[in-house]
């Protein structure tokens, strides 16, 4: 049994249906019912957080909108034609499972509860493209529907123009008997207004007179048979799209219960998709199935969300029984109503408006005894009213039950109210049921701080503003504003003494160590909300630096980058520079020996010069980059030429001289090398072992980690200085050398 009018789901249920587009889906919507099996729940609410899943990845799924089609499908049943309308619907559903059948294809991810519906849709292209490319709209067929209707559509339309001539030379040589030079048609046929007066100037048959009797409408004898054969052609048009629509009802005979079963499984999906969307319009979360009730700033969903205030409320481990205190409208009963449908929310497989890992428990009943109070002059009725439904609550009450009682005891005695709901309360925890309630007698507050299985906990309350703050407080039992208000509100100081001494003594002092409590708990309170707002605040700030650095690492990376390309640049230059030279050399004769001398000191003044001017190491420039901002006014860098050849001199163990190409060793050796270092330090290599006509090398670039052997592979395919490569064989050095054949 569950209280849904009471807890108001039938909101609920009308705003879910707001999110459907088809006939059933909204019938599902606003049937909903929650359930009290643990299995099903968990089904219903896996189908709704898939399908959130599903729309993240995919997006909208395609429903169309899809009106009650239940009579279409009983007349295909019955083999009976349909309208173009009633066709155009059953094709509207035949696209609508192609396309959630496409939708879903290529999707990878493992969804098994939702991805069942989708692999039972049944989609027929063709026949769903011979409905659309026969039928326009509701009211019009297309011309090339088949080729006796474009035949007979064409010669209407040559009749009609034939007529339309005519008519109009009739009202040219009549037209002062004409009432206006318009066309129009009555009865199917074509005809001309003419002025009253004049009727009897026009010769032919009147179909129809105005309103207010100045102009009737002729046919002209001129067009008699013209209209008739019109009007003979109107009937085979209209014979002949009964029969296409009749081939085309036809054509679903045969798959009627498919698509009967398209519309249950489309209408399905359509309910899951709007639990989704409400979910999503809510800022919901899956709610955890567990055995209590722990609510993680809950929210009421049918309050708006700029007013209504979160709360955290929990019962059902460390106790059963939570009381709830405070003053009127302070929230009591929001806070009641809350938790009660939120539950009825989960058992139903929605997603609730409250935040992560928050856990509802299955009942099999959620008794609400909730309404407003009424005026003393109808204590009794309200009384009785709420005892009437108390009694009903008793009978039924079990360890899976949820009990929400609003002002348990009220509208009666206080003292017999207070005893009455006393014994309710130890009933229904002696039962095994949770509940929640809410009551402004003080007795119960100290009932529940004596004994175990129950709580309390109130509604806070501004004494400086005079109004609720609408926060729940669970371990507080809510103490009495009435003297404090009163003081705010300036009533005389003697009156509250004397009411204050007129309390029983034992009275006055739970309430005092309740005005305690209360007091501690909201500077406990007031201190946590210090101490979250600072550690949102360290928390932002350390977004802002991770950022910062972030960014200044990317920067100081394409900072390398920029350098590292420059130097290779560089080094390709002098690389070209240096082949032309040999190769003037080379092409020297012995009588050109003075010549050769020349370019040959030029090219060692050159080198020399170049590095004369080096002394940054690529580390050194990365560093004065860092340092750029405290240089001196005019400081300036090496030029890069300088930077790249001083980074292979100092970093690389290869020594290339620079005077003669024609001393080079057959093996170089590129351990402790980077890959970029060792590629530039290899290619120089290389070229001068082309120069020097060796024909195999040894490259030592050690086992490690197989880094530096993987990139001088890299650049050993692509050389053009390399005829083949392979690994060295035992007793060559084995995978930490390369034996390379040049060209």
């Amino acid at each position: 049994m569950f209280n849904l009018d009471k807890l108001e789901f039938n909101n609920i249920r009308e705003n879910l249906a707001n999110y459907t587009q088809t006939f059933v889906g909204k019938k599902l919507a606003l049937s909903l019912e929650p359930s009290s099996k643990t299995m099903e729940v968990k089904s219903w609410l896996n189908e709704t957080n898939e399908c959130l899943q599903i729309r993240n990845i995919k997006g909208e799924l395609p429903i169309s909108q899809i009106d009650d089609v239940s009579f279409l499908i009983k007349s295909l049943k019955s083999s009976l034609s349909l309208s173009a309308k009633g066709l155009l619907e059953i094709c509207n559903i035949l696209r609508t499972a192609r396309e959630l059948t496409e939708y879903i294809k290529d999707l990878e991810a493992p969804l098994p509860t939702i991805k069942d519906y989708f692999s039972m849709l049944y989609s027929n292209k063709d026949i769903e493209n011979k409905i659309s490319s026969c039928i326009i709209s509701e009211d019009t067929i297309a011309d090339n529907a088949s080729p006796k209707l474009y035949s007979i559509r064409n010669s209407k339309k040559a009749l009609e123009n034939d007529i339309k001539n005519k008519l109009n030379q009739v009202m040219h040589a009549n037209s002062k008997y004409i009432m206006d030079q318009v066309i129009t048609i009555r009865d199917g046929r074509f005809v001309i207004p003419v002025k009253d007066e004049y009727r009897s100037f026009v010769k032919g048959f009147i179909h129809d007179t105005s309103s207010s009797g100045s102009t009737v409408y002729i046919e002209p004898m001129a067009v008699f048979e013209i209209n008739n054969k019109i009007n003979n052609l109107s009937l085979e048009e209209n014979k002949e799209i009964e029969r296409i629509l009749s081939a085309l009802s036809g054509l679903l005979f045969p798959i009627v219960y498919q698509i009967e079963k398209d519309v249950e499984i489309i209408s399905k999906l359509d309910f899951i998709n709007a639990k989704a969307k409400l979910a999503i319009e809510m800022e919901a979360n899956l709610p955890i199935i567990s055995n209590e009730i722990n609510l993680i700033k809950a929210r009421h969903p049918l309050i708006p969300k700029d007013k209504v205030v979160p709360i955290d409320i929990y019962v059902g481990k460390d106790f059963t029984t939570l009381v709830i205190t405070g003053p009127n409208t302070g929230g009591k009963t929001v806070s009641l109503k809350t938790v009660g449908l939120l539950c009825l929310m989960a058992q139903s497989g929605l997603f609730i408006p409250a935040g992560e890992n928050s856990t509802v428990k299955i009942f099999e009943n959620i008794f609400a005894d909730i309404g407003d109070e009424q005026s003393i002059e109808q204590s009794l009725s309200t009384f009785s009213s709420h005892m009437t439904n108390i009694v009903k609550i008793v009978e039924k009450v079990n360890d899976k039950s949820l009990v929400l009682v609003d002002e348990l005891g009220s509208g009666t005695d206080p003292i017999e109210g207070a005893n009455l709901a006393l014994a309710l309360l130890e009933y229904f925890h002696n039962q095994g049921a949770i509940t929640v309630a809410t009551t402004h007698y003080h007795e119960i507050k100290n009932y529940c701080i004596t004994h175990d299985g129950f709580e309390n906990a109130s509604c806070e309350f501004d004494i400086e503003k005079l109004e609720p703050t609408y926060h729940l407080l669970i371990g507080i039992p809510g103490k009495s504003n009435a003297f404090a208000i009163s003081k705010r509100l300036g009533l005389k100081q003697s009156i509250l003494d004397r009411a204050n001494n007129l309390m029983e003594k034992p009275d006055t002092d739970v309430e005092t160590l309740m005005k305690e409590i209360y007091d501690d708990r909201i500077s406990i309170e007031n201190l946590k909300k210090e101490e979250e707002k600072n550690l949102n605040q360290v928390t932002l700030l350390r977004k802002s630096l991770e950022k910062q650095v972030s960014d200044r690492l990317a920067h100081e990376e394409e900072k390398v980058e920029k350098a590292k390309k420059q130097a290779r640049e560089i080094l390709q230059d002098a690389k070209d520079e240096a082949n032309r030279v040999i190769r003037e050399l080379n092409g020297l004769g012995s009588k050109d020996l003075k010549k050769a001398n020349e370019l040959r000191n030029k090219l060692n003044a050159d080198l020399k010069e170049t590095e004369s001017s080096q002394g940054l190491d690529l580390s050194v420039l990365l560093k004065l980059n860092n340092q750029e901002t405290n240089k001196p006014s005019g400081q300036k860098l090496g030029n890069a030429k300088n930077l790249a050849k001083s980074n292979t001199h100092t970093k690389s163990s290869v020594h290339i001289s620079n005077t003669s190409a024609y001393n080079v060793s057959p093996e170089i050796n590129l351990i402790g090398e980077n890959v970029d270092t060792a590629v530039m330090a290899l290619d120089k290599y290389l070229d001068n072992c082309t120069m020097a006509h060796l024909k195999q090398v040894r490259v030592i670039h050690g086992k490690g980690t197989g880094k530096l052997r993987e990139g001088i592979h890299n650049y050993l395919k692509k050389s053009k200085y390399v005829s083949s490569y392979r690994i060295a064989g035992y007793g060559e050095g084995d995978y930490g050398v390369t034996i390379v054949e040049l060209k």
